[in-house]
């Protein structure tokens, strides 16, 4: 289970599950309580993994991992009541209906999480934000690492049914603490409808192992306040880059994508320069663009990076459209607190910004230098690790830390 600052409820429901499952690991995710609850986790019986602030999702991909080989059953931590039959279910998934509701909202998180299951897989879920199941090996497989978030049961209801397993929902006699209808239950489920929306998008693995929605295409919003050949270059782009997102191989590098010739990669390499021909007029500066886009690409491997330079860059450059700027600060502390990702459709639509941008401020050798500079980054990216020079180099690493979450 993850619990954050449940030190009131959580011995009750670690005693519990142990009275009800006397030979399992119990085992409590603290997704940075400040209240003592991973002590009195501890206390009652439970293992207890200290964890930052993150979300119910990582929290609970974080106990999966934890935990040993074999069934898994998820609960919250202020629930009351017997769980063992679903563990009794036949199906991949089984998922605990509340018997009677008590208190809570008007249901409209809970209608849009059902109309957002059944939109993905066609099941109409009864409780698509139950915290409640049990999962076989087969689901579990398939499900972890979940989505970050609220959004992680609504997710792990789509991954087991994407992958052919069954879900079967089962009433049970249950009770939890219900939020109410004040400004902290309002904004609670305003939070939860805004994580599963994200949840049933695109998703992708970080580098640490977590799963994020990849919102890189927020990128093309920009475009609304930008000139009309720009965004829509900035767009192809994004479309482009969210191409390789989903469907793209274990390819890294100009090289291995030519030697495997047919790959999101390639259609990469012919489309964006292809765009910024069409934006810029100019095939030097379609060779910036495709150049720019590339190396925006190429340092988006850890958290805010590929936006710290898209904005250090972009402060350089002369009349680089300003919408742009602003949706990249906004996404900016989701990316450093490992809650999304850019993935390629964003680090590709920055790269493509300053791509166009840089040939209103370089003419002649001017931009003969950026476009000799883009080529000596993008060889040295395909030699070494840009990501490990940065970390190396006193100054950039301490920029590159700035703002990103700590584990």
């Amino acid at each position: 289970m993850s619990a954050r600052d449940e030190v009131r409820t959580i011995a009750a429901a670690v005693g519990a599950l142990r009275t009800a499952f006397p030979e399992a690991e119990v085992i409590v995710a603290d997704d940075g309580s400040r209240d003592g609850t991973a002590d009195a986790a501890e206390q009652a019986g439970a293992i207890a993994l200290r964890l930052p602030r993150r979300g119910k999702g990582q929290a609970l991909s974080a106990a999966e991992r934890a935990a040993p080989s074999g069934a898994l059953l998820l609960c919250d931590a202020d629930l009351r009541g017997d769980l063992r039959p679903l563990l009794e279910v036949e199906a991949d998934v089984a998922i605990a209906a509340f018997a009677r509701r008590r208190g809570g909202g008007f249901g409209v998180a809970k209608r849009v999480a059902r109309e957002l299951v059944r939109l993905r897989t066609g099941f109409t879920a009864r409780e698509p934000l139950s915290g409640q199941r049990a999962l076989s090996s087969r689901a579990r497989a398939a499900c972890f690492p979940l989505a970050p978030g609220f959004g992680c049961e609504v997710r792990l209801t789509i991954d087991a049914l994407r992958a052919g397993l069954s879900v079967r929902e089962l009433e049970l006699p249950l009770e939890h603490r219900t939020t109410g209808r004040d400004v902290r239950g309002f904004a609670h489920r305003g939070r939860q409808l805004a994580e599963a929306l994200l949840a049933t998008g695109p998703l992708a693995v970080n580098y640490r192992g977590t799963r994020l929605p990849l919102v890189g295409a927020a990128v093309a919003l920009g475009g609304l306040g930008a000139p009309r050949r720009l965004a829509l270059g900035v767009a192809g782009v994004a479309l482009v880059g969210l191409a390789d997102d989903l469907w793209g191989g274990p390819e890294r590098g100009f090289r291995s994508h030519l030697a495997a010739r047919r790959t999101t990669g390639v259609l990469k390499l012919v489309t964006i320069p292809a765009l910024g021909l069409a934006v810029t007029g100019s095939p030097s500066g379609a060779v910036l663009v495709g150049l720019a886009a590339n190396a925006v690409n190429l340092l988006d491997t850890r958290p805010g990076r590929a936006l710290k330079a898209f904005l250090a860059a972009a402060a350089a450059l002369r009349g680089v459209s300003v919408p742009y700027a602003v949706v990249a600060v906004l996404l900016a502390p989701y990316d450093l607190a490992e809650m999304t990702m850019l993935g390629d459709s964003g680090s590709n639509a920055l790269g493509a910004v300053l791509g166009s941008q840089s040939v209103r401020t370089f003419t002649g050798s001017g931009r003969r230098v950026a476009i000799a500079a883009l080529v000596g980054l993008t060889v040295l990216g395909e030699r070494r690790s840009l990501g490990l020079l940065i970390e190396q180099t006193r100054g950039l690493a301490w920029v590159d830390g700035l703002g990103r979450a700590q584990r």
